[in-house]
């Protein structure tokens, strides 16, 4: 049997909660031997449902994220020892805060005594920065990132609403492993510091580069909270999601419907506005038909469709019976998802038996790790430089990933067509009568800096010629087509390694390469629907909202660690290796915990607005300023996690008589008095200014937040402390601040923009004479359209 890629490699997880549980769970799936080193209580993970369902032993959250690891139990009193002998025969490890255990190692001391080591630090603001020890939760995360307003989620005379489930743990987690991975390619002992921030992570994850678009086009990429029509809507028999992400999703959802007239391609509205015009008209339809018959519609028409999934029905839906998607966990029995990714030849680890607490404290204690060597070799200026990468993908998932290995050092030749430029190029409500409109796209700018563009019509023999010619010289190829567009031209993995045997193949359909729905167009918002995610996000009277932003970027980095495992399995063996991470598979295992509390317990998780089951009180309240837009709609969020933060809270407000009653000293007390909190906290923050209250709060050590609008971003002293932002220089549009990765490397750089996003076919000539095509023959290929750069 193939080895997994990681096999040999030892990972120490200090970690606490969601985030380090999921890195060092995707690093155990590729095959490193995890050692979960707990203090005698326990990670809290394993007293944890969702639910709040009675435990008789480990929740199963922790079975599923846990599973294949190795449990050592250390006293933070007497075992510092102990843990430095492990910490000395590893490769890695992953460190946050929260346990007593972690708070005797910190990041930069593991690092000082252990230079070899690849140490991932996960904090809710990084190390370093004037926020670095301010108390924060998923929920104030989100706020902060410009998350919950960013694409106008919810509905105007109500607060917005969070994404529900903790994605922005989960998104911290997969994060953390691609940098580890990346850090440990080609098999060096150089030791490196990342310092990961959660915030960075979700500002990445839960918005669309809202700063860079405010500066290039001088407006936010929305104003107001406006429904997403059709999006989640109630058929016949059920709730179906439809979307319409360009002009002609929306004409054919009108053809669809039976209403042509609705067509107006000389519209100053935009897509969405038009659709909020005929919303009542739309629901009126969906309504009267069943939801089957919907979606085979829009599967014809080719708008992008899926049903909603819930904990209860996500395993019996056709496609993931068909991809055997779910399994059974290998201790406990209950529901889980797949891996995230498939690769082969390369070879996954199938998901172990969680481990006990301190199952394996007495092998540890025991044995004598090696001391790993620190590589004499100086470290490279960025750990993917020498990596060459055909990227092949278009809109937002795809060219997420490939903009990640760009920013680490890869060579990134990022391929269009003049006649079919990257749709993010599209999307940006540039007239076409403007000069070079094309080029003024603040999404495509910032997703595609460091690399360089070529243009290739793959529809004509010789821009399919020299499309082969290129997979020749490149380490990778990365696509995110439908599987029907490779079928097309004939490019699978056979056909690549005819021509580079070792090359590795990245496809990342929305569906997958095979099942029913494998042709269906997938955005952002359908993966959502189709993956549980949407169900958890939205007021608990309404139909659920999609996220709108989470499918697609979390895409990007579960297919960057799907590469980097595949790298190392090539690094290894010399063997090319075929990757599929679709972007439905990354989606499942970020939704897990729906599947998991229901197959487990029986328990269906609910949308609940702004609360959640991690914190109590969390909601959003309504502040005294005037928002930018002259609206009373300036929103801070609370979510007191602990019940020495309840107390804290207190303190602040004054310790008024309905905040000191015994009843709300604990979780359940308050759960139970929801209501009556939230109508206090609304009545204290309505006559106070976000600052006031931010102050206030904050400094006694409760987790609050502005609800930022996104496109402020850059105006977060934190933001700026840590250099997130960086100013690039576009040719066309000028300079705009770009965001950049969410983590520092104590290896640098300092700055990780190099260059502007490309122009269209910018690099055609320097590319092709690569190639060995000379100045004549590159002439004609432009004259006969086969490259170009203007559309047309």
């Amino acid at each position: 049997m193939t080895p997994s890629p990681l096999s040999g490699y030892t990972v120490i997880d200090l970690s606490y909660g969601i985030a380090g549980a999921y890195c060092t769970k995707l690093l155990a799936d590729g095959g490193a031997d995890i050692i979960k080193v707990e203090s005698p209580e326990g990670d809290w993970l394993r007293s944890w449902s969702a639910s709040g369902s009675d435990l008789t032993g480990d929740g199963a959250l922790f079975s599923f994220l846990a599973g294949s690891k190795h449990s050592v139990v250390a006293d933070p009193d007497s075992d510092a020892e102990f843990v430095g002998r492990l910490l000395a025969g590893a490769d890695a490890v992953v460190w946050s805060a929260g346990s007593a255990l972690a708070e005797c190692f910190s990041p930069a001391a593991i690092r000082e005594r252990h230079p070899h080591l690849v140490v991932a630090s996960i904090t809710p603001f990084g190390l370093d920065g004037p926020w670095r020890d301010r108390p924060a939760t998923e929920f104030t995360l989100q706020a902060w990132s410009g998350g919950i307003v960013g694409l106008g989620r919810g509905v105007a005379d109500r607060a917005p609403v969070f994404v529900g489930g903790q994605v922005g743990e989960y998104l911290a987690g997969a994060y953390a492993s691609a940098a580890i991975l990346a850090a440990l390619h080609g098999g060096r002992s150089q030791g490196q510091l990342i310092d990961l921030s959660m915030l960075e992570t979700q500002i990445l994850g839960l918005t669309y580069y809202p700063v860079t678009y405010f500066e290039m086009l001088g407006r936010p990429w929305r104003d107001a909270r406006r429904l997403t029509v059709p999006g989640v809507a109630a058929a016949q028999d059920g709730l179906v999601d439809l979307g319409c992400g360009t002009a002609q999703q929306w004409f054919d959802l009108c053809a669809m419907v039976g209403h042509p007239e609705w067509i107006d391609e000389d519209s100053p509205l935009s897509i969405t506005e038009l659709a909020n015009v005929y919303a009542d008209e739309i629901y009126d339809w969906v309504r009267n038909h069943p939801s089957d018959e919907i979606r085979e519609l829009a599967t014809a028409f080719r708008i992008p469709n899926a049903p909603v999934a819930n904990g209860a029905n996500i395993v019996g839906l056709d496609h993931f019976v068909d991809r055997g998607s779910f399994q059974r966990n290998p201790r406990d029995g209950f529901q889980q998802p797949g891996h995230p990714y498939r690769l082969r030849p390369a070879q996954l680890r199938q998901p172990g038996v969680a481990p006990r607490l301190g199952e394996h404290t007495a092998h540890y204690r025991a044995a004598t790790p090696v001391p790993r060597a620190v590589s004499a070799e100086p470290p490279k200026r960025l750990p993917l430089f020498g990596l060459r990468v055909l990227d092949m993908t278009a809109f937002w998932a795809g060219p997420s990933c490939t903009h990640l290995l760009a920013m680490l050092g890869a060579e990134v030749i990022h391929i269009e067509s003049a006649r079919r430029p990257d749709g993010t190029r599209l999307i940006a409500g540039i007239p076409v009568t403007e000069e070079q409109w094309w080029e003024k796209s603040p999404i495509f700018a910032a997703l595609n800096t460091n690399k360089k563009g070529l243009t290739l019509d793959l529809h004509r023999p010789r821009g399919r010629e020299l499309l082969l010619e290129l997979i020749g010289t490149c380490d990778v190829i990365a696509e995110n087509f439908t599987p029907r567009v490779l079928d097309h031209i004939g490019l699978d993995f056979a056909a690549v390694q005819a021509v580079r045997p070792d090359a590795i193949l990245l496809r990342m359909p929305g569906f997958g390469l095979d099942g029913p729905w494998r042709d269906n167009p997938a955005f952002a918002y359908v993966i959502e629907s189709a993956s549980g995610l949407s169900w958890l996000t939205g007021y608990p009277d309404r139909t659920p909202f999609e996220p709108y932003s989470v499918g697609d970027p979390n895409a990007g980095i579960h297919a960057l660690n799907a590469l980097l495992l595949a790298l190392e399995h090539r690094r290894r063996t010399g063997q090319g290796v075929m990757v599929e991470a679709a972007m439905v598979d990354a989606a499942l295992n970020i939704a897990a915990e729906q599947v998991i509390e229901y197959s487990a317990y029986g328990a269906l998780l609910e949308r609940a607005g702004n609360r959640g089951p991690t914190a109590v009180p969390q909601n959003l309240y309504l502040s005294a300023d005037i928002d930018e837009f002259g609206r009373l709609d300036s929103w801070v969020a609370i979510a007191v996690a602990t019940d020495e933060q309840w107390a804290q809270l207190c303190g602040a407000l004054g310790s008024p008589t309905w905040a000191t009653d015994p009843a709300l000293a604990t979780a359940a007390g308050r759960r139970a008095h929801q209501d009556r909190i939230d109508e206090w906290l609304a009545q204290w923050c309505a006559g106070r200014t976000r600052d006031e209250i931010v102050d206030t709060l904050w400094d006694a050590g409760v987790p609050v937040a502005k609800v930022m609008q996104p496109h402020r971003q850059a105006e977060l002293d934190q933001l700026a402390a840590r250099g997130f932002f960086e100013v690039v220089d576009h040719p066309v549009c000028g300079p705009a601040r770009l965001s950049s990765v969410p983590m520092r490397l104590s290896g640098g750089p300092c700055r990780f923009h190099t260059q502007p996003a490309p122009l269209l076919g910018q690099h055609n000539r320097e590319l092709l004479a690569e190639l060995g095509l000379t100045d004549a023959e590159i002439a004609q290929l432009e004259a006969d359209g086969v490259i170009g750069q203007a559309p047309g």
